[in-house]
C-alpha cells in the first residue's frame, strides 16, 4: 500500500508530493505519538497551576497581558480559530492543501507544540478520507506564520467551514458525518499549534520548486532542439570553457548539452556556417546554469522548512521550558520563493529570444513565422507574441515580495515576511514559464520540418520530436493554435514522458 508514516522523521519533497498529489495514506508512528504525548502533558500541567504562558492561557498577538481564566482556555482556542478564518479569494488547489496538512503534522510530530493525540490524528483523518478544507489563498503576512489560511484548516478539524469532498464543496460536518468522523472539540493551545507556522508557504513552494527542477531540465531539451533547427554551433558547450568558469549550474547544463546533441547532424562548429551564436544559443549554459543554481539553493531552504518547528510559544520538553520566540517567521522561505520567481523568469526571458530567431526571418533563414505561405497564413506569429506577453507578466510578478512589511497587531508584530505572496506569484511564474518552454517546443519542431531535419536530429531530440508530433502536427496552414499549445503543455505535464526521457538520458540540474 503507498503509505506514508509520520513518525518524527525528516521528510523529503517526494514525500510531500506522495500525499498531496498521489494521496498516499498517512500513518503516525509510536515516536512521534510518544513525543506528542510529553509535551501535551506540560501544557496540562500549566493549565493545572495557573501560570500565565503565553497562547495557552492568555490572549494572542497584542492581548499576550490578559490571561484567560481556566473555565474559558478551550473557548479560547475556538474563538482563536474562528476569528482567524478570515481568508478571502479563490480556493487554494486541493494537492496544496492536502500538502499543507502533512506538513502541519510533520510539524507537530516533533513534540514541542504540546497538541492532543485526538487532534493530531483529526489531521491524518481528512487526509485518508480525502476531505479537503476550503482554504482561501489570500490573506497571509506570513508572521506570526500562516494564520488565516491555517485557521481555515482548522475549521475542518472542528467540523465548521467548508471542504471539498468527493468533488464537491460542502459543509465539513457534513463530510466528517459521511465518513463517520466526529469533529474535535479544541484543548488548552491547540488552536494555536495549529495555525502558527509556515505551512501554506511552503506548501506551495514544494509544488513550485517540484515543477522548477523538471522545468530546468525541459529548458534544455527545448533549448537543444531549437540549436538544432538554427544549425548552432557546438563549440560554446565545449567542457573547458566552463570548467574555467567554475559555476555549477553553468558546467552540468553545458554537459547536458553535449550530450543531447552528442549525435545530432544538424549543429556545425565555428566557421562552418558563422563564427559565433547569438547569445541565447551561445551562453545557454550561463544562463540557464544560474537559474539551476537558484533552484538548487531553494530546494534546499525547502528541505529544511519541512522539517522544521515552525510553533509559538515552543514547549521543551527536557526541561519543561514554554518560551516564546519567532520561529513562525517566514523570511527564509520569502526570500527564497522571489529567489526562485526571479531564476524561473529568466528561463522564460531567453526562451522567448529562441522563439523569436526562429520566427524571424532576418534571424533565421527560414520562411517569415514559419510559414510556407506567408501572408494569407500568420503561422507562428502571435505564439511568439503570446511568450512575449507571459515574460512581460513574469517580469511583474517578479518583483520581490519580501523586501515589504506592513505592522500588525497594534505594532506588536512589527515585521512580517509576506512569505505566502511570494509564494504564489513563484507558483504562477512557474506555470507561465511552462507556456513559454511549450510554445519553443512547437516553434522548434515547425522550424525542423520547414528544413527537413528530423532524420538529422540528435537520438534525444528525435525522441522528443516524435513525442510532439504524435500530439501536434506540423502546421501547414493556420489553425487554432491554442489547442497546439495546450496539448504541448499536457506533454510536459506528463510524468511518464519525462520519466522516459530521463530513462534515456541523465540530466544534470
Amino acid at each position: 500500500m503507498n503509505k506514508l508514516v509520520i513518525d518524527s522523521q525528516h521528510l523529503t519533497v517526494k514525500d510531500v508530493l506522495n500525499v498531496s498529489k498521489n494521496k498516499a495514506k498517512v500513518e503516525i508512528g509510536e515516536k512521534a505519538y510518544k513525543k506528542i504525548d510529553t509535551a501535551r502533558k506540560i501544557v496540562e500541567n500549566i493549565v493545572e497551576k495557573g501560570d500565565p504562558v503565553y497562547g495557552i492561557n492568555t490572549g494572542f498577538g497584542k492581548f499576550c497581558n490578559v490571561q484567560i481564566s481556566k473555565e474559558e482556555l478551550k473557548i479560547l482556542q475556538e474563538n482563536l480559530i474562528m476569528s482567524h478564518s478570515c481568508g478571502v479569494g479563490d480556493a487554494l488547489p486541493e494537492d496544496i492543501v492536502r500538502g499543507i496538512m502533512i506538513l502541519r503534522m510533520n510539524n507537530l510530530s516533533k513534540g514541542y507544540s504540546g497538541i492532543s493525540r485526538e487532534t493530531f490524528e483529526q489531521i491524518k483523518n481528512l487526509l485518508n478520507h480525502e476531505i479537503t478544507p476550503f482554504i482561501p489563498e489570500q490573506g497571509s503576512l506570513g508572521a506570526s506564520g500562516d494564520l488565516a489560511p491555517l485557521s481555515h484548516m482548522a475549521l475542518a478539524l472542528m467540523g465548521l467551514g467548508d471542504v471539498f469532498y468527493k468533488g464537491l464543496k460542502i459543509p465539513a460536518d457534513e463530510a466528517l458525518k459521511q465518513e463517520g468522523l466526529k469533529p474535535i472539540q479544541l484543548k488548552e493551545k491547540e488552536g494555536l499549534a495549529l495555525i502558527n507556522g509556515t505551512q501554506v508557504m511552503t506548501s506551495i513552494g514544494v509544488h513550485a520548486i517540484d515543477d522548477a527542477r523538471k522545468l530546468a531540465k525541459f529548458s534544455d531539451l527545448s533549448a537543444a532542439m531549437t540549436t538544432e533547427a538554427l544549425n548552432g554551433i557546438t563549440d560554446a558547450f565545449y567542457e573547458g570553457i566552463h570548467e574555467i568558469r567554475n559555476q555549477t549550474g553553468q558546467i552540468k547544463t553545458a554537459e547536458n548539452m553535449r550530450n543531447i546533441l552528442k549525435d545530432s547532424k544538424n549543429t556545425t562548429k565555428q566557421a562552418e556556417i558563422r563564427v559565433q551564436d547569438a547569445y541565447t544559443i551561445r551562453c545557454i549554459p550561463q544562463i540557464h546554469g544560474a537559474s539551476k543554481d537558484a533552484i538548487n539553493y531553494v530546494s534546499d531552504i525547502l528541505y529544511k522548512e519541512i522539517n522544521a518547528v515552525t510553533d509559538n510559544p515552543l514547549i521543551f520538553p527536557e526541561n519543561g521550558k514554554v518560551i516564546s520566540g519567532g520561529n513562525f517567521h517566514g523570511q527564509p522561505v520569502a526570500l527564497a520563493m522571489d529567489f526562485l520567481g526571479i531564476a524561473v523568469s529568466e528561463i522564460a526571458n531567453v526562451s522567448e529570444r529562441r522563439i523569436e530567431r526562429l520566427v524571424n526571418p532576418q534571424l533565421s533563414g527560414m520562411p517569415a513565422f514559419l510559414s510556407n505561405n506567408g501572408g494569407l497564413n500568420s503561422g507562428y506569429m502571435i505564439p511568439q507574441y503570446v511568450a512575449a506577453s507571459l515574460v512581460s507578466e513574469n517580469k511583474v510578478l517578479a518583483h520581490p515580495a519580501s523586501v515589504d512589511s506592513i505592522p500588525s497587531s497594534a505594532n506588536q508584530e512589527d515585521h512580517v515576511s509576506m512569505g505566502t505572496i511570494a509564494a504564489r506569484k513563484a507558483k504562477q511564474i512557474v506555470e507561465n514559464v511552462k507556456k513559454v518552454i511549450a510554445i519553443e517546443f512547437l516553434t522548434a519542431a515547425q522550424a525542423i520540418d520547414i528544413k527537413d531535419q528530423k532524420d538529422n536530429l540528435s537520438s534525444t531530440n528525435r525522441f522528443i520530436y516524435d513525442k510532439i508530433r504524435e500530439r501536434v502536427s506540423f502546421m501547414e496552414k493556420d489553425r487554432i493554435i491554442h489547442n497546439d499549445i495546450v496539448e504541448m503543455e499536457k506533454l510536459l505535464n506528463d510524468d511518464k514522458f519525462f520519466k522516459e526521457i530521463e530513462n534515456k538520458i541523465d540530466l544534470k540540474i
